[in-house]
């Protein structure tokens, strides 16, 4: 489970936020405004922040273009607001906001919204530690889950990219890891894997097939 960072001026916002996410297990660390919110990010370091646009202080995108600019926008952002324009949404998701959630905000989305950006955060750390570790030039890894997962997961790389490869080319080839990442860390259940990718099942089949993923690959992994 995950420690989240929720800012929003409106107490009853928060106390919605908290209630769900605690009941999903996660770990709650509550701002009401942007002051409250930077203390927050450097005293837990949350693994996902949900932000409110429209502050009394300072406003959301304001304080996540902060974060971006000092180095410190190294966890998923999920921008929130009632009242945001397209542009201002277009704006926070450029700066480097993950997903874009509109008020009122209902449960299934919010919890979806939060699985996936924890499960790409999880990806994009474990590609960066292979990186580094490996300091391959022009190259980025994805890293998949080994047999004996616990509490800690061991991280075994399955395979490295080739940033000169045609963008088409270098997102299936992204895309094709995805997937048995998501196939091996939920056994080669589909319905799970659905569930965390956001797809449609008759979606997902179409596109493990279009990419040539190996479907009785995450069930061996997983058994």
């Amino acid at each position: 489970m995950a420690n989240i960072l929720v800012v929003d001026d409106e107490l009853g916002i928060r106390d919605l936020l908290s209630e769900i996410l605690n009941d999903e297990g996660h770990t709650v660390e509550l701002a009401e405004n942007a002051a409250q919110a930077r203390e927050a990010r450097l005293r837990i370091r949350p693994d996902l922040v949900l932000l409110d646009i429209w502050m009394p202080d300072t406003d959301g995108v304001t304080l996540l273009k902060e974060w971006s600019t000092g180095g410190l926008l190294n966890m998923p952002v999920i921008m929130m607001s009632g009242h945001a324009t397209i542009d201002t949404a277009v704006d926070a998701i450029r700066i480097g906001a993950q997903a874009f959630l509109e008020k009122p905000i209902t449960l299934q989305k919010l919890l979806k919204t939060v699985e996936q950006g924890l499960a790409r955060e999880q990806v994009r750390q474990a590609a960066a530690a292979y990186q580094a570790s490996q300091s391959v030039p022009g190259a980025v890894a994805v890293a998949q889950p080994g047999a004996n997962a616990g509490a800690e997961v061991a991280l075994q790389v399955s395979q490295t990219f080739d940033l000169d490869l045609p963008l088409r080319d270098a997102r299936d080839a992204f895309e094709k890891a995805y997937f048995e990442f998501h196939l091996s860390n939920e056994g080669g259940s589909m319905t799970r894997v659905a569930d965390k990718t956001g797809l449609e099942r008759t979606h997902l089949y179409r596109k493990l097939k279009q990419l040539g993923v190996d479907l009785t690959k995450g069930k061996r992994n997983g058994a």
